[in-house]
């Protein structure tokens, strides 16, 4: 009898003790991510790679990972709703994005405000993490800024192209185009270039003939265009049919397999500063492509990259946070140093901007072939 008694209660035990291994808890995470409007290929991307990440972390994590998706379609008043409503009524203990800068600077605040912590992939300009001299403390993100892309694509310029003047063209309501536009424009004429134009444009403008004659009169060297990959192929079209010649360079905004749809052989020969190559040689970026290859059949861009890069730094966070709460997660998340991602080492700095490498790559009739990688 007490022979049995003792096998009952050890089988008891041994239920509990793996009903309780078994029993992980659910953490809802928020993705904010243009999957509509004018720049959806960035969303799709992104949706794509963080579905990933999640699906990895899945398969060896410490939680359930609940995702709430919210397209912003590439609209602040959009992303600001879509921040609320993850926050506010999803109860989502962290957020992945948004892309664009225009809709993560909005969203930044609101994440600030309701202490929840966000990582960007890919929103470069400075306002997203620092504003008004003041640091928002829950916000991060996996890319590097636009101060470093403006540097490193007026000092390839100057250095690699030759380029003596330039011209840029800029959407003036857009803070990704407009700070990226002035960013190369200082360190250009820093290294002794001279800018003959600086124009603007409007969101919404498809005509461009009236800059663009301007630019053709003063003959430069290089046009920088800073703004996104639809907007780019247009006016790389209307530039060429003006007869200019001068050689085409941008940011990572390019960086859509839509460029050179759109902008056909007008944009070819064009460069472009980006956050990582698919050509570069390295364990995690090959598993990475293989898989996403293997799933979308297209080799991710940068956004995907920079995406799951995001993702995985976060999920790496909230593991090694002692519970899983906001305040728990932004300890663990602003400790990141030397994290392994597709797009390289990523360590943030103290304002949450990470510390890394940036490519140049050329736009050729099958895609974009890398030509230099620029360390910080």
């Amino acid at each position: 009898m007490r022979t049995m008694l003792c096998i009952v209660t050890a089988i008891c035990l041994l239920l509990c003790i793996g009903g309780n291994a078994s029993a992980k808890e659910t953490v809802k995470i928020g993705l904010i991510t243009p999957l509509t409007g004018d720049v959806k290929t960035y969303g799709e991307s992104v949706k794509n790679a963080f579905n990933i990440a999640v699906e990895e972390y899945g398969k060896k994590g410490k939680y359930i990972i609940r995702t709430v998706m919210a397209d912003d379609r590439n609209d602040a008043t959009e992303g600001a709703n879509a921040a609320l409503k993850l926050i506010t009524q999803d109860r989502v203990k962290a957020i992945v994005g948004p892309v664009t800068s225009k809709v993560a600077i909005p969203v930044s605040e609101i994440a600030t405000q309701h202490k929840v912590p966000t990582v960007s992939g890919t929103a470069t300009n400075p306002k997203v993490t620092f504003s008004d001299g003041k640091r928002k403390s829950y916000v991060f993100r996996a890319c590097f800024i636009d101060p470093f892309q403006g540097i490193v694509a007026a000092n390839f310029a100057l250095k690699d192209l030759k380029a003596k003047t330039a011209a840029v063209l800029y959407d003036v309501s857009n803070d990704y185009s407009k700070g990226l536009g002035e960013y190369f424009r200082t360190t250009f004429t820093k290294g002794k270039g001279t800018i003959v134009a600086f124009e603007s444009y409007q969101k919404d403008d498809v005509d461009f003939s009236a800059i663009i004659t301007k630019v053709a009169l003063k003959k430069p060297d290089l046009i920088f265009l800073p703004d996104y990959y639809n907007k780019v192929a247009l006016i790389s079209r209307q530039i060429r049919e003006k007869g200019i010649r001068s050689t085409l360079l941008g940011g990572d905004g390019w960086d859509s397999p839509d460029l050179l749809k759109i902008g056909g052989s007008a944009i070819m020969g064009g460069y472009f500063v980006n956050h990582y190559s698919p050509d570069r040689k390295d364990a995690v970026a090959d598993a990475f492509i293989k898989k996403y290859k293997a799933r979308h059949g297209i080799i991710p861009d940068a956004f995907a990259a920079l995406a799951y890069d995001a993702a995985g730094i976060l999920l790496k966070a909230l593991d090694a946070a002692k519970r899983p709460l906001s305040d728990e997660i932004l300890k663990t998340l602003a400790a990141t140093k030397n994290y392994k991602g597709v797009t390289g080492l990523i360590s943030f700095d103290a304002k949450g901007d990470a510390i890394k490498s940036a490519v140049i790559l050329k736009v050729d009739k099958t895609g974009f072939s890398y030509v230099t990688t620029v360390n910080p």
